[in-house]
C-alpha cells in the first residue's frame, strides 16, 4: 500500500463505509503558545512519492511526543502532523477457512472493499514539523529521527532556518519585531504592510 498506483479516492457518497482514520489529533504540546517563545523548528521530510498510512502516521506522531515529553516536558514543545489521511484504500478479502475454495472465486470480480485511509506525499513535502526553545534541538532531533523508523520509504530531517512556524527567516522576524513592524497571530506572525487604511493619528 505505499506506492501512489492508482487515482485518487476519496470518501464521497459513491465511496461509502469507510474506516475512520486512526490518527485523530494533529497538534500536540503547547499549540496555543505564541510564536515568540518557540524560535527553533524542525521538519521531517518525505524523500519519495509515497503513501503514508493513517495508522503509521498515529504511531509517528505517539513516538515523537513520547520523547519529547520524557525529555524535554510538555511545557517546551509544539508537534504538528502536517498531511492528512483521505485517500481510501482497498483489500479484496479472500477466505481462509476450511472448505473456503468452493466459495472463493479468485481474481473474479476482484475490487476490493475499502481497507483504510492513507496520506499521499510528494517528495520534498513536509510530514511532521516540531517547534521548540532553542535548547531542545538535540532532543527534537532524537524524536524525529524516532518517529522515520514508523513510516516506509526515505526520510530526511531538516533544521529550518525560520523562525518557528511563521514564513519569517530569523533574522528577518527580529529585525521586524525591533521596528515594531510584526504582527502576532499566535502560532504565525505577520509582515506589517506600508499600504492599505491610513492610521488613525494621520489626519
Amino acid at each position: 500500500y505505499r506506492y501512489c498506483k492508482n487515482k485518487p479516492y476519496p470518501k464521497s457518497r459513491f465511496c461509502r463505509g469507510v474506516p475512520d482514520s486512526k490518527i485523530r489529533a494533529y497538534d500536540l504540546g503547547q499549540r496555543k503558545r505564541n510564536s515568540a517563545e518557540f524560535p527553533h523548528c524542525i521538519h521531517l521530510i518525505s524523500g519519495e512519492k509515497q503513501q503514508l498510512s493513517s495508522e503509521a502516521l498515529e504511531a509517528a506522531r505517539i513516538t515523537a511526543n513520547k520523547n519529547m515529553v520524557r525529555y524535554c516536558g510538555k511545557e517546551t514543545f509544539h508537534l504538528r502532523v502536517r498531511v492528512h489521511p483521505w485517500h481510501v484504500i482497498r483489500i479484496n478479502k479472500m477466505l481462509s477457512c476450511a472448505g473456503a475454495d468452493r466459495l472463493q472465486t479468485g481474481m473474479r470480480g476482484a475490487y476490493g472493499k475499502p481497507f483504510g485511509k492513507v496520506a499521499r506525499v510528494s517528495i520534498g513535502q513536509i510530514v511532521m514539523s516540531v517547534r521548540s526553545k532553542d535548547s531542545n534541538k538535540d532532543h527534537v532531533i532524537e524524536a524525529i529521527r524516532r518517529a522515520t523508523f514508523k513510516f516506509p520509504g526515505r526520510m530526511k530531517i531538516f533544521v529550518s532556518k525560520k523562525w518557528g512556524f511563521t514564513e519569517l527567516f530569523r533574522d528577518e522576524y527580529l529585525a521586524l519585531k525591533e521596528a515594531g513592524k510584526l504582527k502576532n497571530q499566535g502560532v504565525h506572525a505577520k509582515k506589517l504592510r506600508e499600504h492599505g487604511p491610513l492610521f488613525k493619528e494621520v489626519v
